[in-house]
């Protein structure tokens, strides 16, 4: 049987590079599975055009990449990049996907009318009726936000918000930072004059927690995160 190859790629630094791969290896490294990139990768080198055979050079690696290390990069390329799909392949994914996102929603909103849950039908139908873009490789907590508001044009739905204090040491304020703006509104935030970092945020209550553990998990704990009020 002729093993299966399809080209994974990025564009990084004003470059672009890319890797011959397993299809159906690449994607389940993509979407978290432990595998080991030997069983990932089909040739241990990395072009600026595999149809070509050309080859990126040392310089550009090392400056897209910060190392040389071709078993490195390709998995950054696989978990950054983009990675093909079949039709079949991109349809599960996204049907997986919406249905997170749908258990989420009738969890965690109300219609504002009858103050009751958001049936799963009725959110399906005003995702179709808005024409939600679903990204399959996102989170549901990256994405919900901006689905909401899409959502809230058709639907008369509220979530419940969460306004939370955090207060970070420099060390991991940039990591922090970035982490919190994906998921939270930052309502005000000041920097220290040792570099560190306050901020108040707010962000759909369901996902306070998950804010709370991935904001400890970056300082390894080291991090004073408060709820200050949920408003129903």
């Amino acid at each position: 049987m002729t093993k299966k190859v399809a080209v994974a790629r990025v564009d990084k630094h004003g470059e672009h590079f890319e890797i011959l791969v397993d299809p159906d290896a690449a994607l389940e490294l993509k979407m978290g599975k432990q595998l080991g990139i030997d069983k990932v990768l089909i040739h241990e080198e990395v072009y600026k055009d595999a149809k070509k055979g050309l080859r990126a050079s040392e310089q550009a690696l090392k400056k897209a990449f910060g190392t040389t290390d071709v078993r490195k990069i390709a998995e950054l390329i696989i978990r950054e990049g983009e990675i093909p799909l079949t039709a079949e392949q991109r349809r599960k994914l996204v049907d997986d996907k919406k249905r997170q996102i749908v258990e989420w929603i009738t969890r965690n909103c109300i219609d504002i009318r009858t103050k009751t849950p958001v049936p799963p039908q009725r959110v399906e139908n005003a995702m179709e009726q808005a024409r939600v873009s679903i990204d399959p490789f996102k989170s549901v907590e990256e994405q919900i936000n901006g689905i909401l508001k899409d959502l809230q044009k058709i639907l008369p739905i509220k979530v419940a918000t969460a306004r939370i204090m955090l207060s970070v040491q420099s060390t991991y304020v940039q990591k922090v930072r970035g982490l919190v703006t994906k998921m939270a509104k930052v309502v005000n935030e000041r920097y220290r004059s040792d570099g560190s970092w306050e901020a108040t945020v707010e962000l759909p209550a369901g996902l306070q927690d998950v804010l709370i553990a991935r904001v400890n998990d970056v300082t390894h704990g080291d991090a004073d995160v408060k709820i200050v009020e949920v408003v129903y």
